[in-house]
């Protein structure tokens, strides 16, 4: 006789744990850390706040796990994309544009990072998980940078983390000040338009940092 769906579904605590966290990713993303209630997440969820409590303990260790999760996701992302046989100028190309993307297809992501820096790190600092899963993003950073300078591409003189920060600075302006700053000063520019204008800055800007400088 086949189980039920429903049953399987409460035989399935590695499902309801993932559920959990994918509920309360909004969730914290759209009310914070103090404003979220562990009912919503449940909701959300399809379980109960009980359950919640169950698995998470409180809403401190479950939103710091969603916070690990989001940085895992994006750190995967950017591994998967397989930028080692790329010339290095279009390997960083790619990232940028790839970050960009990921970035705006993610909202909630950058949503929960500011907020995180509203409460000025507080929980980021706590987790050694997080530190060490970043690391990836500066040494994929630094193999291209590594085969661009060896070729005479790339400004020798330039390091990962600044690069890091200049792509990340125009990916999360155009997620998180799209609104206002388009308001401001899209000239009559369509949204797609805004983002296609900006998509085209990261690349061109990150690859002329990483130009020699003139003699």
């Amino acid at each position: 006789m086949p189980v039920p769906a429903s049953a399987k579904r409460k035989n399935d605590p590695e499902g309801l744990k993932k559920r959990i966290l994918a509920g309360a990713l909004p969730t914290f993303a759209e009310f914070g850390l103090q404003g979220a209630r562990l009912e919503q997440i449940a909701e959300r969820a399809e379980t109960t706040k009980r359950m919640v409590v169950y698995h998470f303990s409180n809403k401190e260790n479950l939103y710091m796990q969603v916070l690990e999760a989001v940085y895992q996701a994006i750190r995967a992302h950017e591994a998967s994309l397989d930028l080692a046989d790329l010339p290095p100028e279009m390997a960083m190309a790619c990232l940028a544009e790839a970050s960009f993307d990921y970035h705006l297809s993610h909202p909630d992501f950058l949503r929960l990072v500011c907020s995180e820096n509203l409460m000025r790190g507080r929980y980021i600092s706590q987790s050694t998980r997080i530190k060490a899963v970043n690391q990836s993003a500066l040494a994929i950073l630094e193999d291209i940078l590594v085969r661009g300078k060896a070729d005479g591409v790339f400004n020798p003189a330039v390091e990962a983390v600044d690069v890091h920060r200049l792509i990340s600075s125009i990916c999360t302006h155009n997620v998180a000040n799209r609104y206002t700053f388009n308001t401001l000063f899209g000239d009559g520019e369509s949204e797609q338009q805004n983002i296609e204008r900006n998509r085209r800055l990261v690349v061109e800007a990150t690859l002329s940092y990483l130009r020699p400088a003139s003699p």
